[in-house]
C-alpha cells in the first residue's frame, strides 16, 4: 500500500543517464543516450516533493511535482518543461512493493495518448524510472523514455 514516504528514496542528489526514442510513438526509432543531474527536495513532511532535473544536451530542465493524497492512498505526478514552460497533466497511482506505476491522459504531436510512469529498483544509491505512451487506450505500450539513477560519487 501507498504511503506518505514512498518517495523518500529520492531526495537529494542524482547523477542521470538518460535514454529517449527519437521518436516517442514510433517502437522502432532509435534511442539517443545522454547524461543529467537531478535534485530533490522533500515538502510537506515527506507527503509531497520536488525535483529538477537538468539535460545540458537538450538545452533543457525539467522539474516534477509529486503529491500524494492520503484520501485515496494515490499520488499525483506533474511535470513541467522548461524550454515551453508548460505543466503537463499529471499521471496517478502508487507502489505496490517495489513498483510504482502512474497513468494519465495527454497528447502528443497532435494525437491522444495515455501515459505510463514506472518506477522500479529503488534504494538509497539508485532507481529506474521510465516513460511510455499508447495510442490505442493501453493495448500496447511504446516505452520511449529510461532515466536510470545514481548518487554522484565524490571526487
Amino acid at each position: 500500500m501507498s504511503s506518505p514516504h514512498d518517495f523518500d528514496f529520492f531526495h537529494g542528489e542524482w547523477d542521470v543517464v538518460n535514454h529517449r526514442r527519437t521518436d516517442f510513438l514510433d517502437p522502432d526509432s532509435d534511442w539517443v543516450e545522454f547524461p543529467g543531474t537531478s535534485r530533490c527536495w522533500p515538502l510537506f513532511d515527506g507527503a509531497a516533493n520536488l525535483d529538477e532535473i537538468d539535460m545540458p544536451q537538450l538545452g533543457a530542465k525539467g522539474a516534477t511535482l509529486r503529491l500524494f493524497d492520503h484520501e485515496t492512498r494515490q499520488w499525483s505526478l506533474s511535470w513541467a518543461a522548461s524550454r515551453t514552460g508548460t505543466l503537463f497533466p499529471p499521471v496517478f497511482g502508487r507502489f505496490d512493493g517495489d513498483r510504482g506505476e502512474f497513468y494519465g491522459d495527454d497528447t502528443h504531436d497532435g494525437k491522444d495518448v495515455k501515459v505510463r510512469f514506472v518506477w522500479t529498483g529503488m534504494s538509497p544509491t539508485s532507481a529506474h524510472w521510465e516513460q511510455a505512451f499508447s495510442v490505442d487506450d493501453g493495448q500496447t505500450w511504446v516505452t520511449n523514455w529510461t532515466m536510470d539513477f545514481s548518487r554522484p560519487t565524490a571526487s
